[in-house]
């Protein structure tokens, strides 16, 4: 983009096979399911390790602190060094951490491994360029959106799947497990992955001060980060306060919950349709119904929750995440699109704008349901996605501005 590196990618100009694409989709799941193992067992970690309730939930923020270092430290590298090596190298260290947090004798052990581990798990940041750099232009979102499924379905399956092994064998062998299947994931990917070899005239530390720039150069790059951040805020809110709601108003036990999370990961499957819009140049449609599904499926869960009605309670987290997904994939077919070949900085930036907006999306939904209720935390979700759809209008005023200016 900015003429500072140039990329040999023999391999892309051959397209991607399915083969490869599945293990980017399987190891994207894989790898950002460990960011959520720990968020429905806090209440049988801290105890086990004598953390106290003021700081327990350090066992979660620790381990988002550390993916959102490793998305600034750690995926821009993917501009200087071997992809399929940096891959595999995220993939050993997340299973040697995910090892010491299962053998944790103290909670100082623990906390610096749950860190490390969200560190090297932001890995699977670099597998979304990885494999969008080997797809040629026309198929690259449906590759993208395909790679992008399995992500999603790692993250609405790892609460789900840490409470159910945790229930049968202690949390403990939830991160034993997750270390194991690491392992697995590592040696296939070795197997299957091709190289993609980036040449950069640039140190690390100037590859890292570019992000700067980056960031405010692209327009498209920063308007896709703020849509997809405003999301997965609203994402955030709503999973953060369904279990609440669920076990208060229809007295679910975690069990219960967990098969609720479970039902929500059909979302994904909306990812390669949305990949196949991208290829076929409706992006602002696309993104459009996104974003108005976002704010309807916010008031009409709020409604459901207050009818009571399970049925319409999973039909609108149905309709939530596959929004999420839409635009997700939509942006990223964006961004990906860019002139140049500096992707790993490209989505660094993407993904940290992302994180950084997505994240207060927890606190507003703990916020507001405690003083209001779930009605208050979907209202909150409503009115982010309401400003999202502000912002996405002013795209059409800039080219009815444009068009004026050429006329004159």
């Amino acid at each position: 983009m900015d003429g500072s590196a140039i990329v040999i990618e023999t391999p892309a100009r051959a397209g991607i096979t399915p083969a490869v694409t599945f293990a980017c989709a399987v190891a994207c799941g894989v790898m950002v399911a460990n960011l959520y193992f720990a968020q429905p067992l806090i209440a049988l970690i801290a105890p086990d390790l004598h953390i106290g309730p003021g700081i327990a939930g350090a066992i979660v923020s620790l381990t988002m602190l550390g993916y959102a270092a490793g998305l600034l430290l750690i995926v821009p590298l993917a501009d200087r060094i071997e992809n399929r090596k940096l891959i595999l190298a995220t993939v050993g260290l997340t299973a040697v951490s995910l090892a010491v947090l299962a053998a944790a004798p103290s909670a100082a052990t623990f906390l610096v491994a749950a860190m490390v581990m969200g560190l090297c798990a932001s890995g699977c940041q670099v597998v979304v360029p990885f494999a969008a750099s080997l797809a040629p232009h026309e198929t690259r979102g449906a590759t993208i959106g395909n790679v992008m499924s399995g992500l999603l379905t790692g993250i609405m399956l790892a609460r789900p799947a840490a409470s159910m092994i945790a229930e049968i064998a202690g949390w403990r062998a939830v991160f034993g497990v997750s270390a194991g299947l690491m392992v697995i994931l590592g040696i296939w990917l070795a197997r299957v992955l091709p190289e993609r070899r980036p040449t950069s005239g640039h140190g690390y530390g100037a590859i890292l001060r570019s992000m700067g720039a980056i960031l405010l150069r692209e327009r498209r790059l920063q308007r896709r980060a703020v849509y997809q951040g405003l999301v997965f805020a609203i994402f955030n809110i709503f999973w953060t306060s369904v279990p609440l709601l669920l076990a208060n108003r229809f007295g679910f036990s975690q069990t219960g919950i967990a098969l609720f999370a479970l039902a929500g990961a059909a979302g994904a499957l909306t990812a390669p349709i949305a990949g196949r819009m991208g290829d076929r140049g409706l992006i602002r449609l696309g993104t459009a119904i996104a974003l108005s599904t976002m704010v309807a499926s916010s008031l009409l869960a709020g409604l459901a929750g207050a009818l009571h009605s399970l049925v319409l309670l999973v039909l609108f987290c149905l309709a939530l995440d596959g929004a999420t997904q839409l635009n997700q994939v939509l942006g990223q077919r964006v961004i990906f699109s860019l002139p140049g070949e500096d992707r790993g900085r490209v989505n660094a930036v993407y993904m940290t704008v992302l994180f950084l907006l997505g994240a207060g999306g927890s606190a507003i939904a703990t916020l507001t349901y405690d003083a209001w209720g779930w009605w208050g935390a979907m209202g909150a979700g409503a009115v982010l996605g309401s400003v999202a759809l502000l912002i996405f209008a002013t795209e059409f005023i800039g080219d009815s501005l444009g068009r004026s200016r050429a006329r004159a």
